[in-house]
Order: C-alpha cells, then structure tokens, then sequence
C-alpha cells in the first residue's frame, strides 16, 4: 500500500516552523536508547523533530537498552548500565515489543549507578529531581521503550530542544531500510533528513532523492567535549560541563551541520 502524507497540523513547541511543514524541515529517525550517546543527543537537537524508530528488531549488542557511563575525572574504565530486557519473540522482537525483565531491579540499578558517577558534580542535584520521572515509570511500565524514550526526552529537555516527537510504529511505510526511512521522511514533511555516520554506510540516497529529500550527514567533532561522544552516554557531558555549557555546544555543532561545513 502507498503510504499516505500526513496532513494535519498540530500543535508545536518549535516557533519558526515552515506553515506548510507541521513538524519543520529538519527530521532525524533514530531507535529509542537509554540515556543516549552524545553524538546521537546532537542529531536529534540538531532535528526538528524525532521520529522513534521503535517497531523494528531489538539488538542487544547496540545501546537501546544500555549506556556507557564514565567517571567524572575522566572517559577511563568505563561501565556498563544495562537494563535486564526479555525479548518475548526471541530474536524477531521489536523494539517496542521488548520487556523489562525486572522492573524494580533496574529502577534500582539505573539510580544506583547513576548516583555512583556523578554525585560529585555540581549539576547532579536538579539531574537528579527532573531523573524521577524516569524512575517512576519503572513502576507503571514493564516495555522497555517507555522508559529508553523517556531517558532521551529527559536529555533534550535538559538542554532546551524545542522540537517534537513522533513514532515509526504509529506511521504506514514499506520497503527495505532506505525505502523506510525515506518514507518515514516524507510521510511527516521533512525537506531534509539527518544521517549519522553509521547510516551514512548502508543508506541509498537515490530513496530519498526521489522524495526531494536532502541527505545530510551528520559528524561530530573528534576533540574536546566530542572526544568520546560516539560512546559515552550524554548524562557525562552534562555532568561535566552542565546543561548550559552542553546547549552552546549543541547549538554551534547544530549551526555548522545545517550550514554544509565540515
């Protein structure tokens, strides 16, 4: 079945959105992680809107149910938080389909480990009033992509992105992954889709050029706050230098990325 434009127009946080394109031009696709990369943060401030890419298959070895958090005196040993995930469909389950093995266990794991890291820094307690939330919904869900999208919305929430938040799930597309994303794309308006490097390997532009959609790669820096954001989770750069400090850094990266600079 053809897909079908979305058409209605609702309601927006984002205040300089094209009439025409109810979310905005911009649009990044990306699973639903626990408490994301920092890399995978800057795609999605840099979007418009995000579109959960929560219906397809689970993999346990990528970071939709863990995150790899540091100390703050530095990246070195690194540790693991993971939340214990039962795939009810073995190997064919979807993402959204993914359950919480143990809820309490990871509601305790999630604030323990947390607590451990970055209790020290100055921006952990209001980190830690607005992480209830997040905590909470331990005791009211038992899917996994409740509690790994509420991580992220937390993260952009912290440094202010205005955009909005959609689902693959609730969308009509077909096709291979190019075909997908670009339908995805289109379906919801974008002008302009955002590519990590990780896409960039296997994503056929010609899906997106017959939907007159830029493919625009999206790369961050390899210094500074960057060095390790391919990895580390972004609760470190926020840690480290706070929400303020990590929203310029966003903004810059933003600007240069939507600018074509390299």
């Amino acid at each position: 079945m053809t897909p079908t434009r979305l058409s209605s127009t609702p309601d927006s946080t984002a205040g300089s959105l094209h009439p025409d394109l109810p979310y905005g031009e911009v649009c990044a696709i990306h699973q639903p992680n626990l408490f994301p990369r920092l890399a995978t943060l800057a795609k999605l401030f840099t979007a418009d809107y995000w579109i959960v890419l929560d219906d397809v298959q689970f993999a346990r070895r990528d970071y939709q149910h863990r995150a790899l958090l540091a100390s703050l005196d530095g990246p070195w040993q690194p540790q693991w938080l993971s939340i214990s995930t039962h795939l009810p469909h073995g190997r064919s389950t979807s993402i959204h389909e993914a359950l919480l093995a143990d809820p309490a266990h990871c509601r305790r794991r999630v604030a323990q480990l947390l607590a451990d890291h970055y209790r020290r820094s100055a921006h952990w307690p209001p980190f830690r009033r607005r992480l209830e939330p997040v905590l909470a919904a331990f005791g009211r869900t038992d899917r996994l992509a409740d509690v790994t999208e509420l991580s992220t919305r937390l993260l952009l929430e912290e440094v202010g992105w205005p955009g909005r938040v959609l689902h693959s799930s609730d969308l009509l597309t077909r096709g291979a992954r190019s075909q997908r994303l670009a339908d995805l794309a289109w379906l919801t308006g974008a002008t302009t889709y955002l590519c990590g490097t990780g896409g960039m390997r296997y994503l056929d532009p010609a899906a997106f050029r017959v939907r007159s959609i830029e493919v625009l790669p999206f790369v961050t820096p390899a210094s500074g706050i960057w060095a390790t954001s391919r990895e580390m989770s972004a609760v470190h750069a926020l840690m480290v230098a706070g929400p303020c400090a990590l929203r310029r850094e966003l903004e810059a990266l933003r600007g240069r990325v939507l600018a074509g600079d390299p």
